[in-house]
């Protein structure tokens, strides 16, 4: 019994490794069997009924019915076979479409879609759904070039510093001190820049296979408010950096990566405000939700760059900030820190390149928006 059983299992591992029975090729087969059953029925029906009608008739009369029916069911049969595999093959000419322009699809040219035009059934909502799903390979795609593209050109810089100055103290740094110090100075801070870059990019490449380690705590906002706003104003003696609405608030999350995500705000409106200008951080619940906002009265983000702050070395004008330090991964490093935390960022900014008057007061505020959790209901119920 057991060797039956596996001579099956083999026999039809083999057919269905080796035999390939096409769609077109199923439904014919289908068609077929299903008209042989109805045909044995019918025929045996009516070779019955007219045996006992014609009760008195010799059997070879009843034969040669029999063989005379046969006959026609088996033209029957072919008739039905033929029709059902053209309209078969009619019915899936869609798919065998779909197919060649598959085929002509590749990785390296990811423009082409499948033709959704005809009638509105199945093989349409398939071709619409594969393009959709080919548009999203291609937006994937091109980040991933871009992002390529951009880490190379960033390493390439302090890759590229650091080789000039080694060069310098091969041919001086030996006779000439100031040459070493500097040379040395220089270097050290290239090779901290990688190193800071090299960092980020391995945090993000963690968080996409949710790899980092993310230690969540019940700690209050308004503190870690208060401590950020504390050492903004001791980094920074050249802005106003208060804040003005801190209410008291229990969060459960990572407090390093929400101080880290709220930093990253604090020193876009450091970098972009002007001295004297001011950076107001507060922090408040409402509907059951936290929100954390960095407001300032900088020079704003154009409305097209709004969209695309988020995307990883991008940088809202880059020809007017090439003495601003930055990689431009902050923002993508914050928005993953409050996706993490089921949170969301939403951002308003008024630029005067957006508005034809020279008088109108710019700046961004930025709103981080955190649930409401369970641990701050108990605070909150236990303290009415």
């Amino acid at each position: 019994m057991n060797n039956l059983n596996e001579y099956k299992s083999k026999l039809k591992k083999f057919i269905d490794e080796n035999v390939r029975f096409s769609i077109k090729a199923r439904i014919t087969l289908s068609y077929s069997i299903i008209f042989i059953i109805l045909s044995i029925c019918s025929t045996l029906s009516m070779v019955s009924l007219f045996i006992i009608a014609n009760k008195n008739l010799g059997y070879d009369i009843y034969f040669e019915l029999l063989v005379i029916i046969s006959l026609f069911k088996f033209l029957e049969f072919l008739v039905n076979t033929m029709f059902s595999y053209k309209i078969s093959k009619h019915s899936l000419k869609p798919v065998d479409d779909m197919i060649k322009e598959v085929k002509e699809i590749s990785i390296n040219d990811l423009n082409k879609r499948l033709d959704v035009s005809g009638v509105n059934n199945e093989f349409k909502d398939l071709a619409k759904t594969f393009n959709e799903m080919v548009s999203e390979i291609q937006v994937s795609m091109e980040k991933q070039n871009r992002f390529i593209s951009d880490a190379s050109h960033e390493l390439r810089t302090p890759i590229s510093v650091i080789q000039g100055y080694a060069n310098l103290l091969s041919r001086w740094g030996k006779e000439d001190e100031e040459v070493l110090i500097e040379s040395i100075e220089a270097i050290k801070d290239e090779s901290n820049n990688m190193k800071k870059l090299i960092e980020s990019l391995l945090f993000l490449a963690r968080g996409e296979k949710n790899n980092n380690v993310i230690i969540k705590e019940d700690f209050n906002l308004k503190n870690l408010i208060d401590e950020i706003v504390k050492e903004s104003i001791m980094i920074d003696d050249k802005h106003n950096i208060f804040t003005k609405n801190n209410e008291y608030v229990i969060i459960n999350a990572d407090k390093n990566l929400i101080k880290e995500a709220i930093r990253v705000f604090v020193d876009n409106s450091i970098k972009y405000t002007q001295e004297g200008g001011n950076i107001k951080i507060n922090s408040f619940k409402s509907n059951k939700k936290v929100f954390i906002s960095i407001e300032d009265n900088g020079i704003g983000i154009p409305k097209d760059d709004l969209e695309r702050i988020f995307d990883r070395f991008y940088r809202v004008d880059k020809s007017r900030n090439k003495e601003i330090n930055g990689f431009g991964l902050g923002l993508s490093i914050a928005k993953y820190i409050i996706d993490t935390h089921n949170g969301n960022i939403k951002i308003y900014s008024k630029s005067k390149e957006d508005y034809l008057e020279e008088d109108v007061e710019t700046g961004t505020i930025v709103f981080i928006e955190l649930p409401f959790l369970e641990s701050e209901v108990e605070v909150e119920k236990n303290t009415k």
